[in-house]
């Protein structure tokens, strides 16, 4: 009878706990999707590229020429536009032109930082669908505790009437009464700090997406248990062939490469071609002068080399220098977290298989026991309870194994820059 009526309430609280207010899980591919779409984040970096693939161009153009228009030679004495040979009135222009490689190398350098961007852009994408899934995750693993807290609550109410029926016809003391009171009591404590674990899981979930903060957060469904095998070896290889962060440091080594390229160029002279044309007026005799035309070519003097060109030489040489080093330790730092994060993915898999198909039966088993002992006061109530509470604490670490697990998994595709 009291097995019957304990189950009873066990499913009452299941199904008032599903689904709360009428909402409908959110599944965790939709919740990646709206992220994508709203995160202020990546609408931040995709602008970021496109304005970098828009300064390629410009990096390669040619200066604007000049414009020049003017008198040439005019009498200070006398002003007259006829009286002397040379007084005319000058229109001309003039374009200057970088040395042979120098703009294409300023076109490569921007390219190679919209490369960079744009793989910054990716990394951006990786990171909030990395963060999604951990709120999403964490989230779920909050419900799912409150719900497992407000179950094994119901079966401690229920067992509390049963102490205070037998307390009240003499078979069992007092005490037992208190212990149970007690226990309920700490579960409706645990449940207040687990609507609040709730309320900060759902803002940061909420930011992940890109929601407003007074819109709802989604509800989560729970997550399964993966039980792929990692092979640390090929997650290493993926990691440094497709890790956005990793591909992004290249480019800025490639940049920087090709920076110094183009400093050492700087050795180099430019040039300016300047084109004028030189009206005359007719002379005073009423003659007519001939206009004038005139080609001039500009070569600048790059002598400045140990105070201007070479400085920037070994600028230019240190800042490639420094994205190799970063290179190398970004790798480093990417291989280190990945054997970090394998590690905990194996250990709460196979603590969750572990709890999943030995820990769980048995202690399910033990209270079992303890009740059909109960009843025919084999045991007292407080190990009944002590059995119960085991089982929740078993149950509340097998969720969080999974959850563990499942966070450890999104860390890895993060990692490695590729979905697992």
């Amino acid at each position: 009878m009291i097995r019957g009526r304990l189950l009873a309430v066990v499913l009452a609280v299941v199904a008032a706990n599903a689904f709360p207010q009428g909402q409908q899980p959110l599944p965790l591919t939709e919740a990646v999707a709206e992220a994508l779409g709203q995160n202020p984040e990546i609408q931040a970096a995709r602008n970021e590229q496109e304005a970098a693939l828009q300064r390629v161009a410009p990096a390669g153009a040619l200066e604007d020429p000049m414009l020049e228009a003017g008198v040439v030679n005019l009498p200070l004495e006398s002003p007259s536009f006829r009286r002397e040979d040379m007084t005319m009135k000058m229109i001309g222009l003039a374009q200057r032109l970088p040395y042979p490689g120098k703009r294409a190398l300023r076109e490569e350098v921007a390219a190679k930082e919209a490369e960079s961007l744009g793989h910054g852009y990716r990394e951006t994408i990786n990171r909030v669908r990395r963060d999604v899934k951990l709120a999403y995750f964490d989230l779920a693993l909050a419900i799912e505790n409150a719900r497992l807290t407000e179950r094994n609550r119901a079966v401690l109410e229920q067992l509390l009437q049963v102490a205070q029926s037998r307390y009240a016809v003499g078979q069992t003391s007092q005490a037992d009464v208190l212990k149970a009171q007690t226990q309920v009591a700490k579960m409706s404590d645990e449940l207040i700090k687990l609507a609040r674990e709730r309320r900060m899981a759902e803002a940061e979930l909420n930011r992940a997406m890109g929601r407003s903060p007074e819109r709802a957060a989604p509800l989560p469904q729970m997550p399964g248990l993966s039980e792929a095998v990692l092979s640390l070896d090929a997650l290493r290889g993926a990691a440094l062939r497709d890790r956005p962060q990793l591909l992004a440091q290249q480019s800025v080594i490639a940049k920087n490469s090709k920076a110094l390229e183009l400093a050492r160029k700087e050795y180099y002279p430019d040039f300016e071609v300047r084109l004028s044309y030189g009206q005359r007026d007719r002379m005073l005799t009423g003659e007519r002068r001939d206009d004038m035309v005139s080609l001039t070519l500009g070569v600048s003097l790059p002598v400045w080399r140990g105070a201007k060109l070479d400085p920037r030489v070994r600028e230019a040489a240190a800042m490639r220098d420094q994205a190799l080093s970063m290179y190398q330790s970004q790798a480093n730092e990417v291989a280190a977290r990945l054997r970090q994060t394998v590690a905990t993915a194996e250990q709460n898999l196979r603590s969750a298989q572990l709890y999943r198909s030995s820990i769980l039966p048995q202690a399910q088993l033990t209270v079992e026991s303890a009740l059909s002992a109960y009843k025919v006061n084999r045991v007292d109530l407080m190990t009944l309870l002590d059995n119960q509470m085991t089982v929740l604490n078993y149950e509340i670490s097998y969720a969080t194994s999974v959850v563990s697990h499942n966070k450890a998994l999104a860390e890895i595709e993060f990692i490695t820059g590729k979905a697992m």
